[in-house]
């Protein structure tokens, strides 16, 4: 199966090679692409000396946006499979056919590589867990889904999933979201055990007490989807 996997970048200058070339050693069956998010670093510099297959949007469209752009892409050039992989190196590439193993199998139209389901490797801070823990518990109660890891940005999605992130992906909490997404318009979503890597270089965006008001955040978001899914009635479809 025609396989393509999405890295997101922004800002990444100090990690996306490590990324791009662990991939290529270690799955070289899988087509990739690099969306550079309008980065202010040296990450557009490195794709491009390194020779690297990227699209470089011309404003900052947010991790939202940018995975949506790879979407379409994906859709537009006939793949079976799209798997999204972060451009920090936490996510290892060891694992890529694990989580794409049940979306290829047809078992699942959504696989999300899970850090507990197995509890092994870096498991985050404690309040990034229990945000992690409260999303979840959320999403169970309105969608009826238990997802573990709704954070993880390590997830791979069938041709049915690529078409309909093509056109409805959420641009502020989309890991989240788009499990609640998903789920209420009717596709399988599930998870495979991985083991993450903390970030390999650069500063995460939430730290210190962020976790608390992203937490307040995405919880807020997510009732809103709600409502509003059942406000229209149906699905997006």
């Amino acid at each position: 199966m025609r396989t393509l996997v999405l890295i997101p970048c922004y800002n990444e200058e100090e990690n996306i090679r490590s990324v791009v070339e662990r991939l290529q050693a270690t799955c070289p069956d899988v087509d990739y692409l690099v969306i550079n998010d309008c980065s202010t670093d040296g990450s557009e510099q490195v794709l491009r000396e390194n020779g690297f297959n990227y699209l470089s949007l011309p404003i900052n469209l947010g991790i939202g946006g940018g995975v949506q752009s790879g979407y379409r892409y994906a859709q537009a050039n006939g793949y079976d499979i799209a798997i999204q992989m972060d451009g920090d190196g936490q996510h290892d590439p060891a694992y890529l056919h694990r989580v794409i193993e049940p979306v290829a199998k047809g078992e699942l139209d959504m696989c999300i590589g899970s850090r507990f389901l197995e509890k092994e490797g870096f498991q985050t801070s404690f309040m990034r867990r229990l945000g992690i823990r409260i999303e979840s518990a959320l999403i169970r109660i309105l969608c009826g889904k238990r997802i573990l890891d709704v954070t993880s940005g390590f997830r791979a999605c069938n041709s049915r999933m690529i078409a309909f992130f093509a056109d409805h992906y959420a641009s502020d909490y989309p890991e989240p979201e788009a499990i609640l997404s998903a789920t209420l318009n009717g596709f399988r979503v599930g998870e495979a055990p991985v083991l993450m890597r903390e970030r390999q270089g650069g500063t995460s965006s939430i730290v210190g007490f962020k976790p608390i008001y992203f937490m307040i955040k995405v919880s807020l978001s997510l009732i809103v989807d709600r409502l509003a899914f059942s406000r229209k009635g149906g699905a997006c479809k």
